[in-house]
């Protein structure tokens, strides 16, 4: 149901979140019946905004948005602004912080991508920067899994993966690849690189990090598994390391 010129976001907090951020709104539809704890905040705020409001049947939001549990509340945006990787510095810059970045090689599912964005903006990353090619890109499913965090941390969106892992580089950030199959684990030594300018690059959900990209990244890390299993869910191994980033770098304080 998406197209160039609109973007459906969906749920109570998603849609909160859009408006509070000053996302440019342009409808919202609330299903009849809905529950009042859910739809009376929005209804709120967009009276305040001007925002036209349109109570319809629970089965015309099913429609609009039918992968996403939209609470019966759908609003119609203008489209997902991406920004450049400049920005993400820039912004990590006007923090007086050094950067603290998330590159996905490719992450195709959108409930990952959701969950990562929530847990970056958790963490304190300065941004997020996906290829614009065999990727998830910023959609409802996305911006609902992420319980609103897709509105405060930008994500950037790249033609050549590598090219910009280069002008990261150049930046002075250090470029790092989470790979089960390497020898230094991030809770030992290697894992100081974490307190500096960092990018953490987390593969695809099958294949991992392309070998291009593992070939680019400055330092290899693995998380310690004790279990049967080797692999973590793309979600939760980002998690993971977001937040040993986070506990080094107040360590440090």
């Amino acid at each position: 149901m998406e197209d160039q010129d609109q973007e459906w976001v969906a749920g109570k907090h998603s849609i909160l979140e859009a408006l509070r951020a000053g996302r440019t709104i342009n409808k919202i539809w609330v299903a009849e019946g809905a529950q009042k704890h859910l739809t009376g905040p929005i209804l709120t705020e967009a009276k305040k905004q001007g925002i036209v409001v349109q109570f319809v049947d629970k089965r015309k939001l099913d429609q609009m948005v039918p992968d996403v549990q939209h609470q019966g509340v759908v609003a119609q945006a203008a489209p997902y602004a991406y920004v450049g990787v400049e920005e993400l510095l820039a912004k990590a810059a006007d923090k007086g912080e050094p950067p603290f970045l998330l590159i996905l090689d490719e992450i195709e599912d959108p409930h990952n991508l959701g969950s990562i964005l929530r847990t970056a903006e958790c963490t304190g990353a300065h941004g997020v920067i996906i290829p614009k090619r065999r990727s998830a890109a910023v959609t409802a499913t996305v911006s609902k899994t992420s319980a609103g965090a897709v509105e405060y941390v930008p994500v950037a969106r790249v033609t050549n993966l590598a090219q910009c892992i280069e002008e990261l580089k150049e930046a002075g950030v250090w470029v790092v690849g989470t790979d089960v199959d390497t020898k230094d684990e991030m809770y030992g030594n290697g894992g100081n690189v974490l307190t500096g300018p960092v990018a953490i690059v987390i593969g695809n959900e099958n294949k991992g990090m392309g070998r291009l990209i593992r070939e680019k990244c400055d330092v290899l890390l693995k998380l310690p598994m004790t279990g049967r299993l080797n692999s973590l869910n793309a979600s939760v191994a980002a998690g993971v390391v977001m937040y040993e980033v986070l506990r080094r770098r107040r360590a440090e304080g």
